[in-house]
């Protein structure tokens, strides 16, 4: 990648900023000017996340800001309220103070000299969720929305949810949360009342994963900040950025559906970072892109970024699976609108072993997965690291139920989502479906394409779980993930069936066994016709950005994933280790520019034995420290869920200390109904 040191404004930096909200509230921002402003009062393009914009974020926003600032506009990182330096306590993600909060500081920004009224927001991942939930709201100054690797959908399509399953995800990310929100500000910045804000935060501590997981159900909590119950709301222009390794791809087709404002989709195969540090690449030039949307619409250059297809996508080649992809090959296709009339289905009729053409005689097949498949499934959501990948499917197909097509006679390339129709019956009221699209090379090996899970008690929908009447027959839709893949000729195609995916998803209360009707079940591929016109493409620009913050690293780090067998026991542990779990000051770094070391440690637990759904336990270890001369501050935060038939069962501890003393325990201990899952 390249680092770019000339640009066509030179760049004023303010370190941290005071933006004043009604209530008296101060939200700290970081500020990149074009050192004009003032005589030329530019177009604000602002970010408002809660992820420490001083310290654990400044590698990351310090060349995609300065970057934008170069290029005539006034950047703007904003910590939102409780988090970083600024002021109050974050309660929950999402919120309509954190909406309001960040309208408010529009105003502010829109009344500064150095601003000309018109605002850009972007972001990935939250910065992404909330630009588009801000945007619902209509504010007047803010004209263009970028959302990367975000979604509409806060239930079906977020950390939390997937199909009415409920996510492990869910306990990491509301821990890793958790533990951000409770860092303290920086005394360099808010002064001496840093330990007083700290120890505010502290008290008002939010165990993240229990509050989520007491609405199991779409209900009015997830609906909230959901911006595809009312499109219409957004009406500003939208660029909808996502990677098929992410796990927020599926909301970028939806978004180009669903939205009446002009809309912009980009997938690449990237995972859940930038597109111009995209993994596995290739990357492309993101901020020269970012760069003239916002020229389009802040600036109101006829740029014709506008006149390209609407939606652009990496299509991915057929590979052999692997732990980590450096590069996915394939090549950049577009449709000129979606949903595209181009895209035709191809149907498979599920036959004994078999996927055909043609309707087979009709056949019942009995299917009980051990708890253990999916240990090879990789991350719900993949962030370019070792390992993250799906692993060869083969150990996972061969505790499934599974339809392989005839060898391809030609490439076959798909574009949607999958679909499978499935007539079924369960011996239980819960049961977990998890559904995998795998292409099948002539040696065995498995990759897997994409995948979709259900809950069966969600069958007819989200909101109203309604039980299995065992020994009754269903008929289920299992929606995939949105992919664009060339499945290769001489290659097969696999339809793979399991009760459990584990530990991407939480297990039924039950073992269950499903029956399958093959007359009743059908496998749907959305088939894309070749289209000359991807050839002449607008190549991207090649990856570039700003200076880079200066860290230096203190101690080696690493990453480590394990599957451990007890043969015993039958029980098997995975375990995630995040930069050392045998160091305190894990990933250690000194950060020049401020004059500070930080540290930051993960450790993630999985357990389940085979035939036990009720074994299963997720456990989440971390810690961090911020040191500067004689401050010190260190936090530890451990979390623990496992269940009976009944209850789930969550078990946090904080602790906090400030040089050796601890100033800060809290202990939770909650029991949460299990609602249908």
């Amino acid at each position: 990648m390249r680092i770019r040191e000339s640009f066509p404004k030179g760049v004023r930096h303010i370190e941290n900023c005071w933006i004043p909200l009604p209530d008296g509230t101060r939200l700290a921002a970081r500020v990149w000017l074009p050192e004009d402003a003032r005589q030329h009062p530019a177009p604000a393009v602002v970010e408002a996340i809660p992820y420490r914009k001083r310290d654990f974020m400044r590698s990351r926003d310090e060349p995609v800001h300065h970057y934008f600032a170069g290029h005539g506009y006034a950047a703007l990182r904003l910590d939102l309220r409780g988090s970083g330096d600024s002021e109050g306590v974050l309660e929950d993600e999402y919120s309509r103070q954190e909406h309001e909060d960040v309208m408010a500081a529009f105003e502010w920004i829109a009344s500064q000299p150095w601003c000309n009224g018109s605002i850009g927001m972007m972001g990935i991942s939250w910065g992404g969720f909330n630009a588009l939930q801000v945007a619902a709201r209509r504010p007047p100054q803010l004209k263009a929305v970028i959302a990367l690797c975000a979604s509409d959908d806060r239930y079906a399509d977020d950390a939390h949810y997937m199909g009415g399953c409920l996510l492990n995800e869910n306990l990491t990310w509301g821990s890793v949360l958790m533990l951000f929100n409770a860092c303290p500000p920086d005394p360099e910045v808010v002064g001496g009342r840093w330990r007083d804000l700290w120890r505010e935060r502290l008290s008002e501590a939010v165990l993240f994963p229990a509050r989520w997981m007491r609405h199991q159900r779409r209900d009015d909590y997830w609906e909230h900040g959901s911006v595809c119950q009312d499109y219409s709301r957004i009406q500003c222009p939208v660029y909808a950025i996502g990677g098929w390794a992410d796990g927020y791809s599926n909301a970028v087709p939806r978004l180009l559906q669903g939205l009446q404002a002009p809309c912009k989709g980009l997938v690449g195969p990237w995972a859940h970072l930038f597109p111009h540090e995209g993994v596995p690449g290739p990357a492309i030039g993101f901020l020269q892109e970012a760069t003239a949307w916002w020229d389009r619409w802040l600036q109101g250059e006829d740029n014709g970024i506008m006149d390209e297809p609407a939606y652009r996508v990496w299509m991915q080649e057929s590979v052999p699976p692997r732990p980590f992809y450096q590069e996915r090959p394939g090549r950049w296709a577009a449709e000129e609108q979606w949903p595209s009339q181009r895209i035709r289905p191809r149907r498979f009729r599920l036959a004994r072993g078999q996927l055909s053409l043609q309707p087979g005689p009709a056949e019942e097949f009995l299917f009980s997965s051990p708890q253990t498949v999916g240990l090879l499934a990789g991350e719900w959501c993949a962030f370019g690291t070792d390992g993250e990948m799906p692993q060869d499917q083969r150990a996972e197909d061969g505790k499934s139920l599974v339809f392989d097509s005839p060898a391809l006679q030609e490439n076959l390339e798909i574009l949607g989502a999958p679909l499978a129709e499935l007539e079924l019956a369960c011996d239980q009221p819960q049961a977990l479906l998890a559904v995998r699209l795998n292409e099948i090379f002539p040696d065995g090996a498995s990759t897997r394409v994409s995948y979709g899970i259900l809950n069966l008690t969600h069958r007819r929908g989200h909101q109203d779980p309604r039980p299995l009447r065992p020994g009754k027959r269903y008929r289920v839709t299992v929606r995939l993930n949105d992919i664009a893949h060339v499945f290769a000729a001489g290659n097969r195609i696999r339809l793979s069936l399991s009760t459990s995916y584990w530990p991407l998803a939480w297990p039924s209360p039950a073992t269950s066994v499903l029956t399958l009707f093959s007359e009743g079940s059908a496998l749907e591929l959305p088939e894309r016709p070749p289209r000359e016109a991807d050839r002449d493409l607008r190549r991207f620009e090649r990856p570039e950005h700003g200076p880079p913050a200066e860290r230096v690293k203190l101690r080696p780090s690493r990453f480590e994933r394990k599957i451990e067998r007890d043969l015993t026991s039958n029980e098997t542990v995975y375990t995630l280790y995040n930069d050392g779990a045998e160091l305190e000051d894990a990933s250690l770094v000194h950060i020049p520019d401020i004059g500070l070391d930080l540290s930051y440690k993960l450790v993630r637990r999985y357990r389940i034995a085979d035939h036990d759904p009720l074994s299963a336990q997720a456990e989440v270890e971390q810690s961090t420290s911020f040191r500067r001369g004689d401050w010190s501050v260190r936090l530890r935060l451990q979390t623990r869920l496992c269940c009976t038939k009944t209850h789930f069962r969550i078990e946090a501890r904080l602790e906090a200390l400030e040089g050796e003393e601890t100033v800060f325990q809290r202990q939770w201990d909650e029991q949460i109904p299990r609602d249908g899952i």
